[in-house]
C-alpha cells in the first residue's frame, strides 16, 4: 500500500464516521509531510452544525492551524475522500497546503480537476494535486450512503401512504 494510500485510509474512516451520523461522507486528513504525523482530521458536519462551512476539509485545516499555532500550512498535505469544492479549493490556497490528495472525482462541484481547475488560476500560492487515490472506495462510500438515503425516504413515503 502506497504512502497516499494509507493516509486515505484514514480519511475514510473518518468519511464512514460522518455517514454513521448522518452526515455526507467526506472525510479529510491534514498530515506533516517532513513527519507524516496527522495533525488535522474532519469530515463533514454541516447537519450537525447547521453550518454550510463545516465542510470535511474545512474542519481538518482548522484543526491543523490551531495546532500548529498559524495559519500557513507549510509542509503539509491534504488528503480528501472527494474533490474538494470551490470554498474549501480557496481555504486550501489561502492555508498554503502543498499537497492535495483526493479520492473520488466531483463532476457536480469539484475545483480541483472535474468543474473547474482552481488552483492553476493565478493565484499566489498553487497547491499540487493528484486525484483518484482510493477512487472506487472513496465513490462507493458516497453511492452506499445515497443509495441508503433513498431507500429510508421510499420506505418513509410508503408508510405514509397507507
Amino acid at each position: 500500500m502506497s504512502r497516499d494510500e494509507i493516509y486515505m485510509k484514514k480519511a475514510l474512516e473518518l468519511a464512514r464516521l460522518a455517514a454513521e451520523q448522518g452526515e455526507v461522507p467526506v472525510g479529510a486528513v491534514v498530515v506533516k509531510r517532513s513527519t507524516g504525523e496527522i495533525i488535522g482530521r474532519g469530515f463533514n458536519r454541516r447537519e450537525y452544525g447547521r453550518s454550510p462551512l463545516t465542510h470535511a476539509e474545512i474542519v481538518a485545516i482548522d484543526e491543523a492551524s490551531r495546532k500548529l499555532g498559524g495559519w500557513r500550512l507549510l509542509d503539509c498535505e491534504l488528503f480528501v475522500t472527494l474533490e474538494p469544492c470551490p470554498m474549501c479549493a480557496g481555504a486550501i490556497i489561502n492555508s498554503r497546503i502543498e499537497r492535495v490528495i483526493f479520492g473520488a472525482y466531483d463532476p457536480k462541484a469539484g475545483s480541483c480537476h472535474s468543474v473547474v481547475k482552481l488552483f492553476e488560476l493565478p493565484y499566489n500560492h498553487k497547491p499540487l494535486v493528484t486525484g483518484g487515490v482510493l477512487e472506487q472506495e472513496c465513490r462507493e462510500t458516497l453511492s452506499d450512503f445515497f443509495h441508503t438515503l433513498r431507500r429510508k425516504k421510499t420506505a418513509k413515503k410508503s408508510d405514509l401512504s397507507v
